[in-house]
């Protein structure tokens, strides 16, 4: 009898040390998931939308032309209470002082647009970096703001670029939601490509643009529209995670409890 309960308990001892070794294991494999990552797939990508309970978007805009129409956007922004993300070109930035330093007076994101609004893929990796790390210096001295969001001009980007603009610093942000404000037709066409966009959902990135013909005259009933279906607007440096997260093959930023959640569905 002592001989068969002792055997139980031997037993019973392996079991539960086979038990450890597995969890510990399985610990183990699941805390690869706790790292930052860009990586999908083997491919590099921004940042377009964040994966989130709350009922959350952020405005952006695309700084890299004149600034005809951007007192309005700011007065219009300042007057619903709105912040956004203004994603601004080096060569803006030193043309309009003024309109940075109002910016950042508002409390929008100060965001990197790159030097010279060209396509980053063609360039040399020091190229690459110059494009960030000037206007970055340039902001910096001019306001204090250390940015660390970044938009790569014209959505064209590779492996490379998206490494090498992320060892500058920054978080690569790209959009969900394009307004298609640029091709000038007309602000009920802007609204509208808004607000009854399919990606227009929690964690959206609104893609506008300044000195555009239309961008102004619709911003005010965007704004009310994102309101009416429930939506609160933020700068993306709050909408985004800083750490512990990866993303979806759409660019999708999501949490690592929520990949984990994915996992062991």
């Amino acid at each position: 009898m002592k001989k068969e309960k002792l055997k139980r308990w031997r037993n019973y001892g392996v079991l539960v040390l086979t038990l450890a070794l597995a969890m510990a294991a399985s610990f183990k494999y699941i805390s690869s998931y706790s790292t930052v990552s860009s990586n999908v797939n083997g491919k590099e990508l921004p940042i377009c939308s964040v994966e989130t309970k709350e009922k959350k978007v952020s405005l952006t805009f695309d700084v890299s032309w004149g600034d005809k129409d951007i007192d309005r956007i700011l007065d219009i922004l300042e007057n619903e209470g709105i912040r956004a993300t203004f994603f601004m070109t080096g060569t803006w930035v030193e043309k309009y002082p003024e309109a940075v330093r109002r910016m950042k007076e508002a409390g929008h994101d100060l965001a990197n647009g790159s030097e010279s609004h060209r396509s980053m893929v063609e360039m040399g990796e020091e190229e690459q970096k110059v494009e960030v790390m000037r206007v970055h210096e340039r902001v910096m001295e001019m306001t204090g703001v250390e940015m660390k969001l970044f938009r790569l001009p014209y959505d064209n980007y590779d492996d490379p670029t998206i490494r090498n603009v992320s060892s500058c610093g920054y978080f690569p942000i790209q959009w969900s939601v394009n307004s298609l404000d640029w091709k000038d037709y007309g602000a009920d066409h802007i609204v509208d490509t808004v607000l009854n966009n399919r990606n227009l959902k929690n964690g959206a990135i609104i893609l506008l643009h300044n000195e555009t013909k239309y961008t102004a005259d619709a911003l005010y009933s965007i704004i009310k529209g994102i309101r009416e279906k429930g939506y609160q607007m933020v700068p993306v440096s709050e909408l985004i995670y800083e750490k512990d997260y990866h993303m979806d093959v759409t660019g999708r930023q999501m949490k690592d409890r929520a990949v984990l959640r994915q996992i062991l569905q």
